[in-house]
């Protein structure tokens, strides 16, 4: 997909809980229930950016992803940063060649468009769009759907001030932004994208 998910149903037509405060957002991630946010509760940040899911959101067995699609793993990921340069460059060519501070915009050469969509934290702090003076701001993240360990789960991240992509793992109960890939197992990543 060019762009972020922004459902607010699972796959099956069950609705997806949506977690405005911090409270409940934090409920949530203790007890290990599928939730999404807008960014900063703002919907018109919805429009740019997609949703925010926690990581419970793309475990549920009813499914995240639209019929056809599913949540890249960690191996998609890399695969995508191989098919686009490494991961040293692969930032520049996935962002989007608008909408980046700290002179960060990307080529977009990949027809990715990333943009960046911040996360939530499971604490129910927002991170990353506004300057909120720590190093994540102008930064977006993607849910994997490959467990690290514990409580925390693989993501991939792009940054303002960097053209590389980066693997980190989260608390499961942060929300982060999520892409999909189509369905289809004989189908492998270009390399000329």
């Amino acid at each position: 997909m060019c762009r972020n998910l922004n459902v607010k149903r699972f796959r099956n037509g069950d609705p997806i809980r949506e977690a405005r405060t911090a409270e409940r957002w934090l409920s949530a991630a203790r007890d290990r229930r599928p939730a999404w946010c807008f960014f900063d509760n703002f919907a018109q940040h919805g429009r740019i950016y997609g949703k925010l899911y926690n990581w419970y959101a793309i475990a549920d067995p009813r499914g995240l992803a639209p019929e056809g699609w599913r949540v890249p793993d960690a191996r998609d990921w890399d695969r995508l940063a191989e098919s686009v340069g490494g991961t040293t460059q692969a930032g520049v060519k996935l962002k989007s060649s608008r909408g980046w501070d700290w002179d960060g915009h990307g080529t977009d050469e990949s027809g990715f468009r990333a943009l960046p969509g911040g996360c939530r934290r499971e604490t129910g702090e927002f991170r990353g769009i506004e300057d909120d003076g720590l190093w994540w701001k102008d930064d977006g993240f993607w849910w994997t759907s490959t467990p690290f360990e514990g409580d925390s789960a693989w993501l991939r991240n792009l940054a303002g001030n960097s053209g590389a992509i980066y693997a980190y793992s989260f608390d499961k109960g942060s929300g982060l932004s999520v892409r999909c890939l189509r369905d289809r197992p004989d189908v492998s990543f270009p390399r000329d994208l």
